[in-house]
């Protein structure tokens, strides 16, 4: 995913960026509303976070061209205009969200993920990624044309993983965005699950190698799955002494 950031203030919008970059999106910066509108037509983003306080073009305007012009764009405004009017103005002009400044980092991460979410649910129902197969209407799975028999939850975890097409997923997010944050969600709910995906993956392609996991644990941040197309030699590579460590991390 592809998100622009337009926002006059340096230091926010390098957190911004930062933050995205983090969450597995390709990120760029645009300082006023021409090299905004500029971008946009070269670059064709999935999600702009407009500030509407910007220098040569008014964030309403560039909003208002937004809307007319690349309607397929989605836009997150960023404001300190706090009244209802200002509000309802920016959601007739086209936003699809706002937040108002000051405002909580984390809030705008999570508009940013619910939005992209939003707009996945109307596109095309298959979801392909590292050999995995996902048909998000007839909620079936396949692992290198092997069908692979899902749990619900099960489903809705390799389903998010598989969105973020190779980006990083925190557990804290995949607890929030799979559970719900609700009290069946233990502390390592996340971990027993991904080791649930791992084994059937691994069992619906038995001639691969075991040591090759499409779910890749992201040392201090989570899980991301590889896109591994192939059966791999890892598990030659890897010295015994070694293996206990590269087992107990891949989940087998």
């Amino acid at each position: 995913m592809h998100v622009l950031v337009v926002e006059d203030d340096p230091a926010l919008a390098m957190l911004l960026q930062k933050g995205l970059v983090l969450e597995g999106y390709e990120v760029e910066r645009a300082s006023n509303g021409d090299a905004a509108l500029d971008m946009v037509v070269e670059q064709a983003p999935d999600l702009v976070v407009l500030d509407l306080g910007l220098p040569c073009r008014d964030g309403t305007e560039v909003l208002e061209l937004l809307s007319r012009d690349f309607p397929s764009s989605l836009v997150l405004v960023l404001t300190g205009r706090s009244n209802v009017q200002e509000r309802v103005r920016c959601l007739d002009l086209g936003a699809d969200d706002f937040v108002l400044k000051p405002f909580s980092f984390y809030e705008v991460m999570a508009r940013c993920r619910a939005l992209l979410r939003r707009r996945d649910r109307f596109t095309d129902p298959m979801l392909r990624f590292g050999g995995v197969e996902l048909n998000r209407m007839e909620r079936t799975v396949s692992y290198h044309g092997a069908h692979v028999e899902l749990t619900v939850k099960e489903f809705s975890l390799l389903e998010f993983l598989m969105l973020r097409r190779g980006g990083p997923c925190s557990r804290g997010e995949l607890l929030s965005e799979v559970w719900h944050s609700t009290p069946e969600a233990g502390t390592n709910v996340v971990d027993v699950y991904i080791t649930y995906l791992r084994k059937k993956l691994a069992a619906a392609q038995p001639d691969h190698n075991r040591w090759a996991s499409v779910i890749e644990t992201v040392r201090g941040l989570g899980y991301r799955l590889q896109d591994r197309q192939q059966p791999s030699n890892f598990e030659g590579a890897v010295p015994k002494k070694q293996r206990a460590v590269v087992e107990l991390l891949c989940g087998a």
